[in-house]
């Protein structure tokens, strides 16, 4: 904490709260605008919270390194001299004589994904004269965007299940605290639920608008430049989910079993190659290489990078091959889901991950034993098989990769509001199935 977050903050806050009063103002749907506010807040909550606890708990650690150590230096070269300042923000890292002396200094300048939440930091540090929790407020401003684009695309298809949804997308406790601050959790995140919203105009709902269209390429080349793992985790969901909308929307129940099994192998092919081609813009995440890439990340953050970031777990042992990491799926689902256990919490922060797994546990281990065949018969749901196609998928990539609780307590947020939304619609259609026998 510094003068000028002193200072500076409190005008931002101010100036949110006017802006976001007006925009509350033009929502014509009351129940929308129930929960602009809280879900807005708690998002700014969450980003001064995260830099709190970095702060005073951690002292140091990545959303420090991103600002203090790189977006700071950014603005002291913007300061110095306009024209260096902007060759750092935006000249492609590399032998730059002028802005030497200040990119020396900066720990993430040579790794490029790091470096692009450096530059959004950056950029928001203009505007903030380099108060952190000024550019949290940014960043958490970002997310919030995601979360309610990603929230407005459910809601509108099931406004009776509003409060449900809204507890998936935007009220999840560890989602708002590692999803709002100054992270590249904070920016995937958002641009996912920014990439589901613009999906599902121009895909599903044919809403071709130039903006849609953009929206759809921009949220895709952000989580391609920060973690390509997460596009390769959800294009193939996206996939099923497009193509099942539009089998269901043509209302004949034979046209969908004459043409479903003749049509899903295509879907998976499409995947197959829609994936491949996208890995190719990073060697490490190409298919025959990706399982590779799994042991050596997992066993870097298990005994270095992560190794004082909570309690370390394993799944057996990584042999770099693609069939070896697929027979630890079970347990790498498991892990992501549903731990850490109650008995494993280390950590006031594992305990918050360990509550929310024992819920997530709790409810699908009841759902099974209670209504094994609704269970089941949910899946013919577009929605649900999206949700959680993308979501065990997920699971499985950082399960697999991470072997660190505190660390994947972080990773795996981007698939707990799609799971939770998962377990919502799938009672709505257990419920709904129930009625329809009486």
């Amino acid at each position: 904490m510094e003068l000028r977050d002193i200072v500076v903050t409190p005008l931002v806050l101010v100036m949110v709260f006017l802006t976001s009063l007006y925009v509350k103002s033009r929502i014509e749907d009351p129940i929308l605008r129930r929960y602009f506010m809280p879900a807005l807040w708690l998002k700014i909550f969450g980003a001064l919270a995260l830099g709190f606890i970095y702060q005073f708990y951690y002292n140091g650690g990545d959303t420090y390194n991103y600002h203090t150590l790189g977006s700071r230096i950014i603005w002291e070269a913007f300061a110095d001299d306009y024209a260096t300042g902007f060759k750092l923000l935006f000249a492609k890292p590399g032998l730059h004589p002028e802005v030497f002396s200040y990119s020396q200094k900066i720990p993430f300048y040579y790794d490029e994904k790091s470096f692009f939440i450096v530059r959004i930091a950056a950029f928001f540090d203009l505007l903030t004269f380099s108060s952190y929790s000024a550019t949290a407020i940014f960043f958490a401003l970002f997310g919030f965007a995601g979360a309610w684009a990603f929230f407005i695309t459910f809601f509108k298809q099931f406004p009776h299940l509003h409060k449900w949804i809204a507890i998936s997308i935007l009220f999840i406790p560890s989602v708002i605290f590692w999803g709002s601050g100054v992270l590249k959790d904070t920016i995937t995140l958002s641009a996912l639920g920014l990439l589901t919203y613009a999906i599902n105009k121009v895909l599903i709902e044919k809403k071709l608008a130039i903006i849609n269209i953009i929206l759809l390429l921009f949220s895709a080349w952000i989580i391609i430049k920060v973690k390509m793992y997460i596009i390769l985790c959800f294009l193939p969901a996206a996939f099923f989910w497009v193509y099942a909308k539009q089998l269901f929307s043509t209302g004949s129940f034979v046209a969908r079993v004459v043409f479903a099994p003749l049509l899903i192998p295509f879907v998976i092919v499409g995947a197959y190659f829609g994936v491949a081609k996208i890995s190719e813009a990073d060697e490490k995440y190409s298919l025959d290489k990706i399982a590779k890439t799994a042991q050596i990340t997992a066993y870097d953050i298990r005994f270095w990078t992560g190794r004082d970031a909570g309690s370390g777990y394993t799944l057996g042992e990584l042999d770099g091959t693609f069939t070896g990491m697929l027979a630890l799926a079970p347990k790498a689902v498991n892990v992501s889901l549903f731990r850490p256990y109650l008995w494993e919490v280390k950590n006031p922060l594992m305990l918050l991950s360990a509550m929310e797994s024992f819920l997530f546990l709790s409810i699908t281990v009841f759902l099974l034993l209670r209504y094994p065949m609704a269970f089941l018969k949910a899946f013919s749901d577009p929605n649900i098989l999206f949700c959680f196609i993308f979501s065990l998928v997920f699971a499985f990539g950082v399960g697999v990769s991470t072997f660190n609780f505190g660390t994947l307590a972080r990773y795996k947020i981007p698939l707990l509001p799609f799971y939770a939304l998962g377990l919502v619609l799938m009672v709505n259609k257990i419920r709904a199935s129930k009625e329809e026998k009486y």
